[in-house]
């Protein structure tokens, strides 16, 4: 009876030992996520960033591209420096809010 009780408690200790190295073994990996997914999102704030950097250059671009893209009339000239400035009014409003 005696020696069943020790093979239990032998058997027993072995599986907490298990246990416990799969638990380290696991919370390990998982230290090893948290820092992967922190950097996964420092990756994604700086492609956001880059992202509207390039939107608003674009967005220039096309600005002087249709400026310069004029045929010479003066009037159509005016037209898109008012519809510019209308727009540059509409940004302005929204900062002062």
């Amino acid at each position: 009876m005696e020696v069943e009780q020790k093979d239990i408690v032998i058997t027993l200790k072995d599986k907490v030992k298990k246990l416990l190295s799969l638990y380290n073994n696991l919370k390990a990996e998982n230290t090893e996520l948290k820092k992967q997914i922190e950097e996964y999102n420092i990756q994604l704030k700086n492609k956001e960033a880059e992202l509207d950097f390039l939107k608003n250059k674009h967005n220039k671009l096309k600005i002087a591209k249709s400026l310069t893209a004029s045929t010479g009339d003066s009037h159509d000239a005016k037209i898109k420096i008012n519809r510019i400035v209308r727009e540059i009014d509409k940004c302005i409003a929204l900062l002062n809010r």
